[in-house]
């Protein structure tokens, strides 16, 4: 059973499952609504303000931290033989899933020296486990195209 690092940041494949994820970002932004859907679109537009290539960077650098927070949700997912979507399976395991991901983001925030990024993040992270919940079914379909 290969990991999703073994399989998802092949070169052969980066490029494409990178632009994937990007698209995924955009998508459930868009997506939102209400007032906190409002909140997460005026952040993301003033976090890409901040260079028009930020998005694209920060999947590039985070990428590879989210699929090592993925696969032990993966490895079970197989184990067990893989039967149905792994979104659903994500979904399942929303909580845990959820804070495995935002621990990605947390860490790198702390460390950022760009203020912009850091208040931005800061006013979105109380409602961050509930956007990253939603948005589970998606990342599952994603992974699983190219594991």
């Amino acid at each position: 059973m290969a990991s999703l690092q073994t399989t998802l940041l092949d070169e052969s494949v980066a490029p494409a499952v990178r632009a994937d994820v990007a698209a995924l970002i955009d998508a459930e932004v868009s997506g939102k609504k209400g007032a906190s859907g409002l909140a997460v679109k005026g952040g993301y537009g003033a976090v890409k303000k901040v260079g028009p290539g930020i998005i694209d960077d920060a999947v590039a650098k985070l990428w590879p931290s989210f699929v090592a927070k993925l696969d032990p949700f993966w490895q079970e997912y197989t184990a067990a033989g893989s039967s149905g979507r792994f979104g659903d399976h994500l979904v399942g395991r929303g909580d845990a899933v959820s804070d495995a991901l935002l621990s990605v983001t947390d860490e790198r925030v702390a460390g950022t020296s760009r203020k912009a990024i850091e208040k931005v993040y800061s006013s979105l992270r109380p409602s961050a486990k509930k956007h990253v919940t939603e948005a589970l079914p998606r990342v599952g379909e994603l992974v699983q195209k190219y594991a």
